[in-house]
């Protein structure tokens, strides 16, 4: 226990590695949510920036296994069919993670969960949002925009990432790559950023490894459910999960 910051006691330890898991699972089985688990739960018991160092390692190498889980070549090809999308979410995050101690993240938590929300609730309900593909590159600029800017100030850019993808009916594994190859470049830059800002430094980074274990753990178990999942259930799993995420993030922004 020398290794890991001196507030991470044995009790939190254990806490924190029960979280993880769960936030595995759930990115195994639907391909995303894990930063926004991982953040909501861990900052309960230590604080916000060492629940944001302790989710960066995890989130590199969950989404490096999705992402090419098929194979490198297929992860390579879906990086590129999205690479105006992942190149905007990157620059985003970079450019957003030197505001996290300057902006107040309960607007950032509002501005996302409200819509996100909206969005699979509607889609639950029966409504389907279609976007027009003479609009989407449109579409695909500002919700990669809106991505990498929440996604560098409070490490979550999965909701309206998962919104664009669901609302131009991607398919199942496709999805999943996708949001492998985008949430993991992200996550490097999103690293590569808290080290220059601070929140990710030698002491924050051993929590960060240490949850590396029960991150895996937890996403090989999702993996097998996700494989059983057929086109329809994959993607009202998905609504439900995005659906409780804005909601979780609206609660953020008023209860801390």
């Amino acid at each position: 226990m020398d290794f890991l910051p001196v507030e991470i006691t044995v009790e939190i330890l254990i806490v924190a590695c029960f979280i993880t898991v769960i936030a595995g699972f759930v990115k195994g089985a639907i391909g995303f949510a894990m930063p926004m688990i991982m953040i909501s739960g861990l900052a309960s018991v230590v604080n916000s920036e060492m629940a944001l160092a302790a989710l960066i390692l995890p989130t590199v190498m969950t989404n490096a296994a999705q992402a090419f889980r098929q194979g490198l070549r297929q992860g390579l090809q879906s990086a590129w069919r999205f690479r105006l999308y992942l190149g905007i979410v990157l620059v985003f995050i970079l450019g957003s993670a030197q505001l996290v101690n300057v902006l107040p993240q309960n607007v950032m938590f509002l501005i996302i969960g409200i819509p996100v929300t909206l969005f699979s609730v509607t889609q639950i309900v029966g409504w389907q949002l279609r976007i027009n593909p003479q609009h989407r590159k449109r579409a695909e600029i500002i919700i990669a925009s809106v991505a990498g800017f929440t996604g560098g100030l409070s490490g979550v850019w999965g909701p309206p990432t998962v919104a664009y993808l669901t609302a131009i009916d991607t398919e199942k594994r496709e999805q999943i790559r996708v949001q492998g190859v985008i949430y993991g470049a992200g996550a490097i830059v999103l690293m590569l950023a808290h080290i220059k800002s601070g929140v990710f430094n030698q002491s924050t980074a051993s929590f960060s490894a240490v949850m590396l274990v029960p991150a895996l753990i937890g996403m090989l178990i999702g993996m097998k459910v996700q494989d059983r999942l057929d086109q329809a259930k994959f993607k009202t799993a998905t609504l439900f999960v995005l659906a409780i995420a804005g909601m979780n993030l609206i609660r953020r922004a008023f209860l801390g």
